[in-house]
């Protein structure tokens, strides 16, 4: 009985060191989100990969990378499929930070920051 609760123990520990386990919320996790790409085009993101601001890719604290997850707009109900490839964002209260390609997508280059819900479509 106590190997199995350690086996279990080393498991939950493993996958949050890895970064499965960060992802808690099935409905959707939703708060404001911004988007980057002139300063940091071309440049290494977290995961090694340069930046293409053109991209659907986007900064998340938590996600895995190469996670595919949905963005919706709450207030248009535009939404688009982004990769997790950085990490970010840096300004307290965001939830993401999207690349410039994404956040036309949602028609908020303008805006800046905009309000949405981010559903996870596929973890790698």
């Amino acid at each position: 009985m106590m190997a199995v609760r350690l086996l279990h123990a080393g498991i939950v520990v493993c996958l949050v060191v890895a970064g499965c386990a960060t992802w808690t919320d099935p409905a959707g996790e939703v708060g404001d989100a911004s988007w980057y790409g002139p300063g940091f085009h071309g440049r290494k993101t977290a995961s090694g990969e340069v930046f293409d601001m053109h991209a659907r890719t986007a900064a998340h604290r938590t996600l895995p990378f190469g996670a595919l997850v949905r963005v919706t707009r709450l207030n248009t109900g535009a939404s688009t499929v982004v990769r997790i490839n950085d990490r970010g964002p840096s300004k307290a209260g965001r939830v993401i930070d999207l690349s410039n390609g994404a956040a036309r997508d949602l028609d908020m280059v303008r805006d800046g920051v905009v309000r949405v819900r981010i559903d996870v479509i596929q973890l790698p």
